[in-house]
């Protein structure tokens, strides 16, 4: 398995797994992917097999503390050293879950946002997936908003990145 930053070579592949995993009315279409991946390629991971893309996460960086739903579809509001990583969309098809590729990319993406000085990362999950982003790390800060595509309510999860581990964060020793 290896893991890497997309480009936009890959606008195939990200849409046929997007297509796997979400409901024509909630997926990415493969416009906003091509959007997406020409603004802020860096900020999609990927995890292959070989050739073959079997795992995604992609998200843009902001200077907002809070994520919309806007983030989905704004390419625009791209922000390269903005302070905060969005999380827009974690895809593994049916085939490859529950083998742990979702959560080593979002590691990967927690140790990209620290290097870069990101603040952390923020996602929207429905209810049933609160559980699982809580195993990675991420604290449910409670409702954001209700979907447009789809009607449910999206819980706002954030995972701060550590002081010592972020990029021109100045460490003061304490004076004992």
């Amino acid at each position: 398995m290896t893991i890497r930053t997309a480009t936009i070579a890959d606008l195939d592949s990200v849409s046929s797994v997007e297509s796997l995993c979400f409901p024509s009315g909630e997926a990415f279409s493969r416009d906003m992917f091509a959007r997406n991946l020409r603004r802020y390629p860096g900020h999609f991971w990927l995890m292959c097999e070989g050739s073959k893309l079997i795992s995604f996460v992609h998200g843009l960086a902001t200077n907002l503390p809070n994520i919309s739903e806007r983030m989905y579809t704004d390419a625009q509001l791209h922000v390269d050293n903005g302070r905060w990583q969005m999380i827009c969309g974690v895809d593994t098809p049916p085939a490859y879950r529950c083998c742990g590729y979702a959560r080593q990319l979002l590691q990967t993406a927690m140790k990209d946002a620290s290097r870069r000085g990101k603040k952390g990362l923020v996602l929207a999950c429905k209810d049933n997936m609160i559980p699982y982003y809580a195993s990675v790390g991420f604290v449910d800060e409670g409702v954001r908003f209700r979907s447009a595509y789809d009607g449910l309510l999206r819980h706002q999860m954030r995972w701060h990145a550590p002081r010592r581990l972020r990029k021109n964060t100045t460490h003061v020793p304490s004076m004992r």
